[in-house]
């Protein structure tokens, strides 16, 4: 069955992206500035931003550099001034900045916890913050397109302070698709899975990525059962959600990578018990096996099932 496509055209849109001087931001910029939108590229490395912000003008698209690293308020208000400078106005947020510190819960500083929380959600709050006081100010509407991960729907060894940010993130979209629904202000939250310098922590994704690097192509079973691709794969998601074909998307948590694209469910009860009169430890205990407990939600991160040869 054939589809019409119409295309998406963000031409007049402006966009801020965080931490877009490479990997998964760069993909997500160029996909921006190839829809049309005119993209305030961020980096802490100012090389990168710069470089990056040099590829999508040569490429045709309209952007420029901005190197700051995001968490604190003036660094966000600072993204959102400049888009407004160069570019006249703020259609767009994506915060994709990020930073890892993997150890385990009790190898984990407080350094290792404050300055993943700083940059991923504490990051992602100001600058969302900053950008729905422009969009409200401009009354036109928008999109906040926050970035989450599949540790933040399900956990991850040795993610204690990723995980939690990336949860956190999930809330928060939630949380803003209900306070900017009467601003038209559209809050949703992009779940990639991707050969990235983060996934090469990963054991199981690790030789993929190396072959990548290689030039081999990722085996079916990865890109469509596991939904792990290239950086360019999860990159269409971000101008679609930015269009006016979703307006209607809103508080949602969407899953891309690969060949794969997913719906991440809210989180609900999956069984339920009662009792006349409420419960006791002993109560508990008699019927949790037999009940709620009968059929425990699973954590972590599935390995991909590699097919037998």
């Amino acid at each position: 069955m054939s589809v019409d496509l119409k295309p998406v055209d963000l031409t007049g849109k402006v966009a801020v992206v965080t931490g877009s001087g490479r990997g998964l931001g760069y993909a997500y910029a160029a996909a921006l500035a190839r829809a049309g939108a005119a993209v305030v590229v961020n980096d802490v490395d100012a090389d990168a931003a710069e470089t990056a912000a040099k590829s999508l003008n040569q490429l045709g698209g309209r952007a420029v550099a901005e190197a700051v690293a995001v968490g604190t308020t003036e660094a966000a208000e600072r993204l959102v001034a400049r888009a407004v400078e160069e570019f006249g106005r703020l259609d767009v947020m994506v915060t994709n900045a990020g930073i890892l510190r993997d150890r385990v819960l009790w190898k984990m500083t407080d350094d290792d916890f404050d300055t993943v929380i700083a940059t991923h959600l504490r990051g992602t709050f100001t600058c969302a913050r900053a950008a729905a006081v422009r969009m409200r100010e401009q009354g036109e509407g928008g999109s906040l397109v926050m970035v989450g991960s599949p540790a933040g729907q399900r956990g991850n060894f040795g993610q204690t302070n990723y995980a939690a940010a990336k949860a956190g993130i999930a809330a928060m979209v939630r949380t803003w698709s209900m306070e900017l629904a009467r601003s038209a202000i559209t809050v949703n939250a992009i779940v990639p899975v991707a050969a990235t310098a983060m996934t090469e922590t990963i054991p199981a994704f690790a030789p993929y990525v190396d072959a990548l690097k290689q030039g081999r192509p990722l085996p079916g079973f990865l890109r469509k059962g596991e939904g792990f691709g290239t950086a360019d794969d999860c990159a269409a998601l971000v101008p679609f959600l930015a269009s006016d074909a979703a307006r209607g998307v809103t508080g949602q948590c969407v899953g891309i990578g690969g060949d794969r694209l997913a719906l991440w469910s809210h989180p609900r009860e999956t069984a339920v018990a009662y009792a006349d009169g409420g419960w006791t430890p002993e109560s508990i205990a008699a019927v949790w096996d037999t009940s709620v407990g009968r059929e425990p939600q699973s954590v972590g991160i599935p390995a991909p099932r590699i097919p037998e040869a």
